[in-house]
């Protein structure tokens, strides 16, 4: 007989089978057809920042299988295989493709021999997709200028994720971002978004550098606040843009501004141009740096 208050045997074993099973088995995230959609609209909006036209955007899930592929304007046939690849190269050996590109071009000397393994793309331009310390997906970019560009989208599509951005503290409201003083000079040497609006926030950060003068802007939701850090230029604002064509959603270029008016901007100016408003840079110097803060 049972004493009273007793906890049945049979109980007891339920419960270590199910604790054991537990332990046998790992919770997994898997990466989604949105998600891996939000990866390529991610790599396409750093393609649209850095003027990177060509591209092809892959996305494969965490057994190296295609998901995804976007393939923007003027890009090359052979470009999908070749991003695919990269995207399964990152996936499969679990690292970004930078460390095999050099690894076998390192002073003549490196493991040439790895070119023969089977599905295996070791360019530049492969990086793995984490969440949460798990990868669930890689992404492949090839045919933007350069291989640098590859790996910047690629590396922009990877972070479509990222939560580092928001506090940890049990709240809702996102965290203090910092730049050190070299993460900047580099945006600026390249000309690149310190700050993309992840997390639905309604502004952006660019370090922006211009060469030379620029297409006619017309950004028809976002306000750009301009802070310019070196150089000088002519800046046109206002009027009428000549030309202008949609380039993207809520974006057109036009080739001039007709009836605008003119300043000559230098360092230490503000300037706020509202949305909606065409604006174009002229007469630049090499280089012309300036900070915009994007607000929507």
């Amino acid at each position: 007989m049972r004493k009273k208050g007793a906890i049945p045997l049979s109980f007891l074993l339920a419960v270590m089978t199910a604790i054991t099973a537990s332990a046998q088995i790992a919770d997994k995230k898997a990466l989604t057809l949105d998600g891996a959609k939000r990866v390529i609209a991610a790599a396409e909006a750093q393609a649209k920042q850095l003027n990177a036209p060509g591209a092809v955007i892959a996305v494969v899930d965490d057994g190296g299988n295609l998901m995804a592929l976007e393939r923007l304007d003027n890009t090359f046939s052979a470009g999908a295989n070749v991003s695919i690849g990269k995207a399964k190269t990152a996936v499969m050996f679990k690292k970004p493709t930078r460390f095999f590109e050099e690894l076998i071009n390192s002073n003549g000397k490196g493991r040439t021999v790895m070119t023969a393994l089977e599905n295996f793309t070791p360019l530049i331009g492969g990086i793995p997709i984490l969440v949460d310390g798990q990868i669930v997906g890689g992404v492949g970019v090839s045919g933007a200028a350069t291989a640098d560009q590859d790996e910047q989208l690629a590396i922009a599509g990877s972070k479509a994720f990222d939560t580092s951005a928001t506090s940890t503290n049990g709240d809702s409201s996102p965290a203090v971002s910092y730049w050190d003083k070299s993460q900047v000079e580099e945006a600026f040497a390249k000309g690149s978004v310190l700050f993309d609006g992840r997390d639905g926030r309604n502004y952006m950060v660019h370090a922006s550098r211009r060469e030379k003068p620029g297409q006619v802007e017309i950004h028809t939701k976002d306000a750009d606040v301009i802070y310019v850090l070196d150089g000088t230029a002519t800046f046109i604002t206002g009027g009428e843009a000549v030309d202008a064509k949609t380039t993207a959603p809520d974006e057109l270029r036009g080739s001039s501004i007709r009836n605008g008016q003119t300043r000559q901007i230098a360092k230490g100016d503000v300037v706020i141009v509202p949305h909606g408003v065409p604006h174009q840079f002229l007469e630049v110097t090499n280089p012309f740096l300036y900070y915009v803060v994007k607000v929507r």
